[in-house]
Protein backbone atom coordinates (compact mmCIF):
# COMPACT_ATOMS: atom_id res chain seq x y z
CA UNK A 1 0.00 0.00 0.00
CA UNK A 2 1.49 3.63 -1.01
CA UNK A 3 1.85 6.02 2.23
CA UNK A 4 -0.08 8.92 2.07
CA UNK A 5 1.37 12.27 1.03
CA UNK A 6 1.68 13.84 3.98
CA UNK A 7 3.83 11.18 5.76
CA UNK A 8 6.13 11.34 3.03
CA UNK A 9 6.13 15.07 3.31
CA UNK A 10 7.37 15.12 7.07
CA UNK A 11 9.50 11.91 6.68
CA UNK A 12 13.04 12.82 7.80
CA UNK A 13 14.92 11.78 4.06
CA UNK A 14 12.68 15.13 2.65
CA UNK A 15 13.56 17.68 5.70
CA UNK A 16 16.90 18.88 3.33
CA UNK A 17 15.63 19.48 0.82
CA UNK A 18 12.44 21.97 2.40
CA UNK A 19 15.89 23.62 4.22
CA UNK A 20 17.32 24.19 1.26
CA UNK A 21 14.97 25.76 -0.30
CA UNK A 22 14.23 27.73 2.49
CA UNK A 23 17.72 28.57 2.70
CA UNK A 24 17.35 29.89 -1.19
CA UNK A 25 14.31 31.81 -0.38
CA UNK A 26 16.44 33.44 2.52
CA UNK A 27 19.30 34.30 0.59
CA UNK A 28 16.87 35.96 -2.73
CA UNK A 29 15.82 37.84 0.60
CA UNK A 30 18.94 39.15 1.86
CA UNK A 31 20.01 40.12 -1.56
CA UNK A 32 17.31 41.96 -2.68
CA UNK A 33 14.86 42.83 -0.41
CA UNK A 34 17.17 43.19 3.33
CA UNK A 35 20.72 42.98 2.14
CA UNK A 36 23.21 43.32 5.16
CA UNK A 37 25.24 46.29 5.39
CA UNK A 38 28.46 44.48 7.04
CA UNK A 39 30.84 41.66 7.63
CA UNK A 40 28.49 41.30 11.00
CA UNK A 41 25.29 40.98 9.64
CA UNK A 42 26.37 38.77 6.94
CA UNK A 43 27.66 36.58 9.88
CA UNK A 44 24.51 36.49 11.48
CA UNK A 45 23.05 35.64 8.36
CA UNK A 46 25.43 33.22 7.49
CA UNK A 47 25.22 31.20 11.40
CA UNK A 48 21.55 31.23 10.90
CA UNK A 49 21.40 29.51 7.89
CA UNK A 50 24.18 27.03 9.11
CA UNK A 51 21.63 26.44 11.98
CA UNK A 52 18.66 25.80 9.45
CA UNK A 53 20.52 23.33 7.70
CA UNK A 54 21.64 21.60 11.36
CA UNK A 55 18.09 21.51 11.99
CA UNK A 56 17.40 18.47 9.82
CA UNK A 57 19.20 16.52 12.13
CA UNK A 58 19.12 18.52 15.41
CA UNK A 59 16.24 20.61 15.46
CA UNK A 60 15.85 21.60 19.34
CA UNK A 61 19.22 22.23 19.71
CA UNK A 62 18.86 24.51 16.32
CA UNK A 63 15.82 25.69 17.46
CA UNK A 64 17.72 27.19 20.61
CA UNK A 65 20.77 28.41 19.25
CA UNK A 66 18.21 30.24 16.82
CA UNK A 67 16.62 32.28 19.79
CA UNK A 68 19.69 33.21 21.09
CA UNK A 69 21.13 34.42 17.88
CA UNK A 70 17.75 35.83 17.43
CA UNK A 71 18.26 37.88 20.59
CA UNK A 72 22.05 38.52 19.70
CA UNK A 73 21.16 40.10 16.50
CA UNK A 74 18.60 42.35 18.17
CA UNK A 75 20.94 43.42 20.53
CA UNK A 76 23.55 44.41 17.99
CA UNK A 77 20.82 46.23 15.53
CA UNK A 78 21.27 43.65 12.69
CA UNK A 79 18.78 44.08 9.84
CA UNK A 80 18.58 40.67 9.44
CA UNK A 81 16.47 39.98 12.84
CA UNK A 82 13.22 39.63 10.65
CA UNK A 83 14.43 37.16 8.22
CA UNK A 84 15.81 34.93 11.21
CA UNK A 85 13.05 35.26 13.01
CA UNK A 86 11.03 33.70 10.16
CA UNK A 87 14.10 31.01 9.92
CA UNK A 88 13.63 30.09 13.65
CA UNK A 89 9.26 29.70 13.38
CA UNK A 90 10.03 27.67 10.31
CA UNK A 91 12.54 25.34 12.85
CA UNK A 92 9.83 25.20 15.30
CA UNK A 93 7.37 24.32 12.92
CA UNK A 94 9.65 20.99 12.27
CA UNK A 95 10.22 20.04 15.67
CA UNK A 96 6.30 20.38 16.10
CA UNK A 97 5.87 18.01 13.30
CA UNK A 98 8.16 15.54 14.69
CA UNK A 99 8.29 15.33 17.92
CA UNK A 100 5.14 16.27 20.73
CA UNK A 101 5.46 16.98 24.55
CA UNK A 102 7.82 18.60 26.18
CA UNK A 103 10.42 20.06 23.84
CA UNK A 104 7.93 21.12 21.41
CA UNK A 105 6.82 23.00 24.77
CA UNK A 106 9.94 23.97 25.41
CA UNK A 107 11.21 24.99 21.99
CA UNK A 108 8.20 27.54 21.78
CA UNK A 109 8.72 28.74 25.22
CA UNK A 110 12.12 29.78 23.97
CA UNK A 111 11.36 31.33 20.80
CA UNK A 112 8.44 33.42 22.31
CA UNK A 113 11.59 34.43 25.54
CA UNK A 114 13.34 35.57 22.37
CA UNK A 115 10.79 37.35 21.12
CA UNK A 116 9.94 39.03 24.97
CA UNK A 117 13.23 39.91 25.49
CA UNK A 118 13.99 41.55 21.99
CA UNK A 119 10.77 43.85 22.97
CA UNK A 120 11.64 45.04 26.28
CA UNK A 121 11.97 48.53 26.12
CA UNK A 122 8.16 48.36 24.89
CA UNK A 123 7.07 46.59 28.43
CA UNK A 124 4.54 46.49 29.75
CA UNK A 125 3.09 49.38 28.23
CA UNK A 126 2.92 47.72 24.83
CA UNK A 127 1.85 44.24 26.26
CA UNK A 128 -0.88 43.06 24.43
CA UNK A 129 0.72 43.59 21.29
CA UNK A 130 4.23 41.95 22.15
CA UNK A 131 1.98 38.79 23.16
CA UNK A 132 0.07 38.83 19.84
CA UNK A 133 3.82 38.70 18.12
CA UNK A 134 4.88 35.68 21.11
CA UNK A 135 1.89 34.04 19.73
CA UNK A 136 2.22 34.52 15.85
CA UNK A 137 5.79 33.81 16.14
CA UNK A 138 5.95 31.07 18.31
CA UNK A 139 2.47 30.02 18.86
CA UNK A 140 1.11 29.40 15.81
CA UNK A 141 4.28 27.48 14.18
CA UNK A 142 3.40 25.47 17.14
CA UNK A 143 0.25 24.40 16.26
CA UNK A 144 0.51 24.06 12.96
CA UNK A 145 3.01 21.69 13.42
CA UNK A 146 1.40 20.00 15.99
CA UNK A 147 -1.63 19.84 13.24
CA UNK A 148 0.41 18.03 11.03
CA UNK A 149 1.72 15.91 13.12
CA UNK A 150 -1.92 14.53 14.38
CA UNK A 151 -3.07 14.44 10.59
CA UNK A 152 0.25 12.19 9.87
CA UNK A 153 0.01 9.71 12.57
CA UNK A 154 -3.58 9.17 11.98
CA UNK A 155 -2.73 8.77 8.35
CA UNK A 156 -0.29 5.71 9.71
CA UNK A 157 -2.73 4.47 11.95
CA UNK A 158 -5.43 4.42 9.27
CA UNK A 159 -2.79 2.43 6.63
CA UNK A 160 -1.84 0.07 9.52
CA UNK A 161 -5.58 -0.98 10.35
CA UNK A 162 -6.64 -1.44 6.83
CA UNK A 163 -3.47 -3.56 6.55
CA UNK A 164 -4.42 -5.38 9.43
CA UNK A 165 -8.16 -5.62 8.35
CA UNK A 166 -7.29 -6.95 4.98
CA UNK A 167 -4.86 -9.61 6.85
CA UNK A 168 -7.72 -10.90 9.20
CA UNK A 169 -10.02 -11.13 5.86
CA UNK A 170 -7.47 -13.08 4.29
CA UNK A 171 -7.41 -15.30 7.12
CA UNK A 172 -10.73 -15.72 7.65
CA UNK A 173 -10.88 -16.74 3.92
CA UNK A 174 -8.37 -19.39 4.41
CA UNK A 175 -9.98 -20.51 7.68
CA UNK A 176 -13.42 -21.01 5.53
CA UNK A 177 -12.28 -22.98 2.99
CA UNK A 178 -10.20 -24.86 5.50
CA UNK A 179 -13.52 -25.67 7.15
CA UNK A 180 -15.18 -26.68 3.92
CA UNK A 181 -12.38 -28.88 2.39
CA UNK A 182 -12.70 -30.24 5.69
CA UNK A 183 -16.51 -31.05 5.33
CA UNK A 184 -15.59 -32.46 1.87
CA UNK A 185 -13.19 -34.75 3.10
CA UNK A 186 -15.71 -35.93 5.72
CA UNK A 187 -18.06 -36.64 3.80
CA UNK A 188 -15.88 -38.21 1.24
CA UNK A 189 -14.83 -40.99 3.86
CA UNK A 190 -18.24 -41.63 4.63
CA UNK A 191 -18.67 -42.09 1.18
CA UNK A 192 -15.78 -44.57 0.57
CA UNK A 193 -16.32 -46.41 3.77
CA UNK A 194 -20.25 -47.35 2.93
CA UNK A 195 -18.72 -49.02 -0.61
CA UNK A 196 -15.91 -50.57 1.71
CA UNK A 197 -18.22 -51.55 4.19
CA UNK A 198 -20.51 -53.16 1.45
CA UNK A 199 -17.63 -55.13 0.00
CA UNK A 200 -15.97 -56.88 2.95
CA UNK A 201 -19.85 -57.78 3.56
CA UNK A 202 -20.03 -59.27 -0.13
CA UNK A 203 -16.12 -61.06 0.08
CA UNK A 204 -17.81 -62.99 3.50
CA UNK A 205 -20.63 -64.22 1.70
CA UNK A 206 -18.80 -65.28 -1.09
CA UNK A 207 -16.11 -67.19 1.00
CA UNK A 208 -18.91 -68.95 3.05
CA UNK A 209 -20.84 -70.04 -0.14
CA UNK A 210 -17.24 -71.57 -1.56
CA UNK A 211 -16.32 -72.90 1.57
CA UNK A 212 -19.79 -75.41 0.95
CA UNK A 213 -18.32 -76.08 -2.56
CA UNK A 214 -15.62 -79.04 -1.95
CA UNK A 215 -14.68 -78.86 -5.85
CA UNK A 216 -13.31 -75.22 -5.29
CA UNK A 217 -10.13 -73.76 -6.27
CA UNK A 218 -8.03 -73.75 -3.14
CA UNK A 219 -5.94 -70.61 -4.67
CA UNK A 220 -9.47 -68.69 -5.09
CA UNK A 221 -10.07 -69.13 -1.48
CA UNK A 222 -6.90 -67.57 -0.88
CA UNK A 223 -7.31 -64.66 -3.36
CA UNK A 224 -10.94 -63.76 -1.51
CA UNK A 225 -9.13 -64.10 1.95
CA UNK A 226 -6.44 -62.21 1.06
CA UNK A 227 -9.07 -59.33 -0.10
CA UNK A 228 -11.30 -59.86 2.99
CA UNK A 229 -8.75 -59.23 5.37
CA UNK A 230 -7.15 -55.92 2.81
CA UNK A 231 -10.37 -54.89 2.76
CA UNK A 232 -11.27 -54.82 6.69
CA UNK A 233 -7.75 -53.46 7.11
CA UNK A 234 -8.56 -50.76 5.14
CA UNK A 235 -11.88 -50.34 6.45
CA UNK A 236 -10.94 -50.13 10.37
CA UNK A 237 -7.96 -47.32 8.72
CA UNK A 238 -11.12 -45.48 7.24
CA UNK A 239 -12.98 -45.39 10.52
CA UNK A 240 -10.00 -43.95 12.49
CA UNK A 241 -10.19 -41.12 10.04
CA UNK A 242 -13.63 -40.30 10.16
CA UNK A 243 -13.20 -40.32 13.63
CA UNK A 244 -10.98 -37.58 13.51
CA UNK A 245 -12.89 -35.42 11.33
CA UNK A 246 -15.64 -35.91 13.29
CA UNK A 247 -14.66 -33.25 15.86
CA UNK A 248 -17.82 -30.73 16.30
CA UNK A 249 -17.74 -27.32 14.17
CA UNK A 250 -18.70 -24.19 15.56
CA UNK A 251 -21.54 -24.39 13.22
CA UNK A 252 -23.18 -27.05 15.20
CA UNK A 253 -23.54 -30.70 15.17
CA UNK A 254 -23.27 -32.91 12.23
CA UNK A 255 -26.82 -33.34 10.02
CA UNK A 256 -25.86 -36.48 8.59
CA UNK A 257 -23.77 -35.91 5.11
CA UNK A 258 -24.45 -39.69 3.07
CA UNK A 259 -27.11 -39.16 0.05
CA UNK A 260 -27.60 -42.64 -0.90
CA UNK A 261 -28.26 -43.42 -4.71
CA UNK A 262 -32.00 -42.32 -5.93
CA UNK A 263 -32.43 -40.42 -2.30
CA UNK A 264 -31.85 -36.91 -3.67
CA UNK A 265 -35.18 -35.19 -4.29
CA UNK A 266 -36.30 -36.71 -1.27
CA UNK A 267 -33.68 -34.93 1.02
CA UNK A 268 -34.25 -31.78 -1.24
CA UNK A 269 -37.89 -32.05 -0.35
CA UNK A 270 -36.75 -32.24 3.30
CA UNK A 271 -34.80 -28.94 2.65
CA UNK A 272 -37.39 -26.97 1.60
CA UNK A 273 -40.23 -28.51 4.45
CA UNK A 274 -37.70 -26.95 7.04
CA UNK A 275 -37.39 -23.74 5.18
CA UNK A 276 -40.87 -23.17 5.14
CA UNK A 277 -40.97 -24.15 8.97
CA UNK A 278 -38.94 -20.86 9.61
CA UNK A 279 -41.60 -18.75 8.46
CA UNK A 280 -39.83 -18.95 3.85
CA UNK A 281 -42.26 -19.25 1.13
CA UNK A 282 -40.55 -21.86 -0.88
CA UNK A 283 -41.36 -23.01 -4.36
CA UNK A 284 -39.49 -25.73 -5.42
CA UNK A 285 -38.89 -27.69 -9.16
CA UNK A 286 -36.40 -30.62 -8.97
CA UNK A 287 -35.94 -32.75 -11.87
CA UNK A 288 -36.34 -35.87 -11.23
CA UNK A 289 -33.36 -36.54 -13.50
CA UNK A 290 -31.24 -35.55 -10.34
CA UNK A 291 -32.09 -39.22 -9.32
CA UNK A 292 -29.62 -40.35 -11.09
CA UNK A 293 -26.54 -38.10 -9.84
CA UNK A 294 -23.70 -40.04 -8.12
CA UNK A 295 -22.51 -39.29 -4.21
CA UNK A 296 -20.41 -36.31 -4.19
CA UNK A 297 -22.41 -34.42 -6.78
CA UNK A 298 -25.87 -35.58 -5.00
CA UNK A 299 -23.80 -33.74 -1.86
CA UNK A 300 -23.06 -30.33 -3.43
CA UNK A 301 -26.88 -29.76 -5.01
CA UNK A 302 -27.46 -30.90 -1.34
CA UNK A 303 -25.46 -28.27 0.55
CA UNK A 304 -26.24 -25.48 -1.90
CA UNK A 305 -29.68 -25.36 -1.37
CA UNK A 306 -29.51 -25.75 1.88
CA UNK A 307 -26.97 -22.88 2.47
CA UNK A 308 -29.20 -20.75 0.19
CA UNK A 309 -32.54 -21.02 1.46
CA UNK A 310 -30.54 -20.58 5.15
CA UNK A 311 -29.53 -17.28 3.76
CA UNK A 312 -32.77 -16.45 2.20
CA UNK A 313 -34.82 -16.94 5.60
CA UNK A 314 -32.10 -15.19 7.75
CA UNK A 315 -31.73 -11.95 5.15
CA UNK A 316 -34.66 -11.98 3.87
CA UNK A 317 -37.00 -12.81 7.04
CA UNK A 318 -40.84 -14.20 7.59
CA UNK A 319 -42.65 -13.01 4.32
CA UNK A 320 -39.72 -13.87 1.60
CA UNK A 321 -40.59 -16.38 -0.86
CA UNK A 322 -37.95 -17.90 -2.45
CA UNK A 323 -37.77 -20.31 -5.41
CA UNK A 324 -35.84 -23.49 -5.96
CA UNK A 325 -34.46 -24.79 -9.25
CA UNK A 326 -32.91 -28.15 -9.65
CA UNK A 327 -32.43 -29.91 -13.15
CA UNK A 328 -30.08 -32.14 -15.24
CA UNK A 329 -29.95 -30.49 -18.92
CA UNK A 330 -26.88 -31.25 -21.58
CA UNK A 331 -24.60 -33.09 -18.98
CA UNK A 332 -24.90 -30.25 -16.81
CA UNK A 333 -26.58 -29.80 -13.55
CA UNK A 334 -27.95 -26.41 -12.88
CA UNK A 335 -29.28 -25.39 -9.60
CA UNK A 336 -31.01 -21.69 -9.25
CA UNK A 337 -32.03 -20.00 -5.92
CA UNK A 338 -33.90 -16.83 -5.70
CA UNK A 339 -35.36 -15.14 -3.02
CA UNK A 340 -37.46 -11.67 -3.31
CA UNK A 341 -36.10 -10.27 -0.35
CA UNK A 342 -40.29 -8.84 0.46
CA UNK A 343 -40.00 -10.12 4.83
CA UNK A 344 -36.35 -8.09 4.66
CA UNK A 345 -37.12 -5.32 8.19
CA UNK A 346 -33.13 -4.13 7.68
CA UNK A 347 -31.23 -2.81 4.36
CA UNK A 348 -28.85 -5.45 2.93
CA UNK A 349 -25.58 -5.68 4.10
CA UNK A 350 -23.00 -4.71 0.65
CA UNK A 351 -21.94 -7.70 0.28
CA UNK A 352 -22.62 -11.45 1.64
CA UNK A 353 -21.76 -11.77 4.99
CA UNK A 354 -20.20 -14.92 6.86
CA UNK A 355 -18.20 -18.07 5.00
CA UNK A 356 -21.29 -19.41 3.51
CA UNK A 357 -20.75 -18.58 0.50
CA UNK A 358 -16.97 -19.17 0.04
CA UNK A 359 -18.04 -22.58 1.63
CA UNK A 360 -20.50 -22.59 -1.52
CA UNK A 361 -17.91 -21.32 -4.26
CA UNK A 362 -15.35 -23.66 -3.21
CA UNK A 363 -17.36 -26.97 -3.31
CA UNK A 364 -19.04 -26.12 -6.56
CA UNK A 365 -14.83 -25.13 -7.48
CA UNK A 366 -13.60 -28.97 -6.48
CA UNK A 367 -16.09 -30.02 -9.02
CA UNK A 368 -15.05 -28.11 -11.81
CA UNK A 369 -18.13 -25.83 -11.87
CA UNK A 370 -19.02 -22.82 -11.53
CA UNK A 371 -21.17 -20.39 -8.85
CA UNK A 372 -22.87 -16.64 -9.44
CA UNK A 373 -24.44 -15.06 -6.55
CA UNK A 374 -25.24 -11.44 -5.57
CA UNK A 375 -28.03 -9.23 -5.71
CA UNK A 376 -30.60 -9.17 -8.16
CA UNK A 377 -33.30 -6.95 -9.34
CA UNK A 378 -35.36 -7.87 -6.70
CA UNK A 379 -33.72 -9.83 -3.26
CA UNK A 380 -30.90 -11.80 -4.08
CA UNK A 381 -29.94 -14.60 -6.54
CA UNK A 382 -27.76 -17.01 -6.33
CA UNK A 383 -26.95 -19.92 -9.93
CA UNK A 384 -24.22 -22.92 -9.75
CA UNK A 385 -23.80 -25.46 -12.81
CA UNK A 386 -22.01 -28.51 -11.96
CA UNK A 387 -20.71 -31.02 -14.72
CA UNK A 388 -23.03 -34.20 -14.81
CA UNK A 389 -20.54 -37.63 -13.96
CA UNK A 390 -19.27 -38.97 -16.89
CA UNK A 391 -21.32 -42.58 -17.97
CA UNK A 392 -19.79 -45.34 -16.64
CA UNK A 393 -17.67 -47.68 -19.01
CA UNK A 394 -16.84 -51.54 -18.88
CA UNK A 395 -13.64 -52.24 -17.35
CA UNK A 396 -11.31 -54.09 -19.86
CA UNK A 397 -10.19 -57.56 -18.95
Amino acid sequence: MNRPWIELAFDGRFAGIRVLALAGVLIGDLLLRNRPSGAGEWGLAATGLLLCLAAGKWVFGALLAQSALLVAAHALGASTVSSLKVLAAVTLFELAVRQAGRRSAAGATALALAVAVNRLEDLPGELLPVLYKMGVVAGLPLLLGAYVRVTRDAAVHARQYAEQRELRGEQQLLAARAAERTTIARELHDLVAHHVSSMVLRVGVARHVIAATSTTDPRITEVLDDLHSSASTALTDLRRLVALLRAPDRNGPDTGSLVTPGALPAALEAVVELSRQTGLSVTASVDPGVARLDAVRGLAVLRLAQESLANAAKHGGPGTHAELAVRVADDVIHVTVHDDGAGRARPPAPGPSGHGLIGMRERVDLLGGRLDAGPAAQGWRLTAELPAPAPETEPQL
